[in-house]
């Protein structure tokens, strides 16, 4: 009975429709617009910008305040963490394969500069006293399971350079390193992550404290062992928290359990790093103890990833950084691999200026300035990501660009409008 007068019903407001005019027929409600996926969350986007910026001024100033502010490298390994659970939806031979892809060859191209660079200053086999280790060692340049070789000192191309400007180019090289134990090792993490969430989270905080705590007397540990370790249980929490958040693990908590308990944990690796023995003539750096690191990380990253907004398009005052936004995420790799040689190449640009009676007489203020070999770099890392940026695209089986800055679209100030 009730089908039929819901039938005659829906006949009768058929036949009604056919009546009525096309133009005074009200417009049917339109359906809210289906969120886009796949897109680009410019929240993170704006995230990795702000911290490879925050890495060159760190490694330019040597503040250790930055640090605490705004720990970048726990924030890199988050966000990479959650673009790999993003693309573990496919097979994961395939996605290891495909991020080995992008990662190493940038790093080759760079490594065999690096390695030119070194010998031509007079670095080789002979330089340690071990050749065939020298020979053997120099595999990690190729796939970057350990450190790669560097020499620790060096003539400086005839003292235009400082003696360890191969270490501070090349030392860097860590973060690449434990990303590529990170990405080898995410399929399995991913799968303990879906079955033990809670469990998975705190695991590598667990092991840097047993680590760091229990095992401090690291000689019995062969040294590339330990600092591989070291730096996968720091950031460990902070990758598998990437993973957490894009699996919507994080979301399925209570809203308050986050900047309930984040700042805990924030507060212990700040107590933990303020009862370490310092010397009072300078400041204890929250970068030389792991376990501070790894639970101000884990803290700081939990709150970002808790407060996520999500922005596939970016709020009206952030609109006019798209573009360095864009061009940062897009060489991400290149300046990371570039900054510090940026850094050390402005040194030897900014000396001769001393010789200059101007500079000299008016402009020694400058010439002294921490903030001068940044200007100097700024542009140099620009130039360097310049030549050699192309290779990240490559990689990735894109078109090579020289400069992958976003094109403003036609019309969008007239269509504003």
């Amino acid at each position: 009975m009730t089908m039929t007068a819901s039938t005659e019903f829906g006949g009768n407001q058929d036949t009604l429709q056919l009546r009525i005019p096309v133009g005074l027929r009200p417009e049917p409600e339109s359906e809210p617009p289906s969120k886009r996926g796949g897109g680009r969350d410019r929240y993170l986007d704006l995230l990795r910008a702000l911290a490879l910026v925050r890495v060159v001024i760190y490694h330019n100033f040597g503040w250790f305040w930055l640090p605490i502010v705004f720990p970048s490298m726990g924030v890199m390994f988050a966000l990479a963490g959650s673009l790999m659970a993003r693309s573990l939806s496919r097979p994961a031979l395939g996605v290891i394969r495909s991020r080995l892809r992008r990662l190493l060859p940038p790093m080759w191209l760079f490594g065999a500069i690096m390695i030119t660079a070194q010998i031509l200053d007079g670095w080789g086999p002979n330089a340690e006293g071990h050749p065939n280790w020298w020979w053997g060692k120099l595999v990690f340049w190729i796939v970057p399971l350990s450190t790669p070789p560097y020499a620790v000192s060096l003539h400086g191309f005839n003292h235009h350079l400082e003696h360890v400007w191969a270490e501070q180019t090349i030392v860097p090289l860590w973060y690449l390193r434990a990303y590529l134990w990170y990405v080898l090792l995410s399929p399995l993490m991913r799968w303990a992550l879906r079955r033990l969430p809670w469990v998975m989270l705190f695991v590598p905080l667990a092991l840097s404290i047993v680590m760091n705590v229990f095992f401090a007397d690291q000689e019995f540990i062969y040294g590339r062992v330990w600092e591989t370790a070291t730096d996968f249980t720091t950031f460990g929490s902070c990758w598998i928290l990437g993973m957490a958040h894009q699996e919507g693990l994080l979301k399925k908590i209570p809203q308050y359990v986050v900047p309930s308990v984040a700042p805990l944990i924030m507060v212990a690796g700040w107590w933990y790093l303020h009862t370490r023995p310092v010397d009072p003539s300078n400041p204890t750096d929250i970068e030389s103890w792991p376990i501070a690191q790894a639970l101000w990380s884990f803290g700081f990253v939990a709150i970002l990833l808790h407060v996520s907004p999500s922005w596939e398009q970016w709020p009206k005052p952030l609109e006019r950084w798209n573009g360095l936004v864009s061009l940062l995420n897009a060489r991400a790799v290149s300046v990371y691999l570039w900054h510090e040689t940026a850094l050390v190449l402005s040194i030897p640009l900014i000396d001769p200026l001393w010789t200059v009676d101007f500079f000299y007489k008016h402009c020694q203020w400058l010439l002294t300035s921490q903030w001068f070999p940044l200007m100097v770099a700024i542009p140099l890392i620009g130039l360097l990501v310049l030549i050699f940026g192309w290779v990240e695209d490559v990689a990735a089986k894109r078109s090579p660009r020289l400069f992958p800055y976003p094109r403003r679209k036609r019309g969008r100030r007239r269509a504003a409008v």
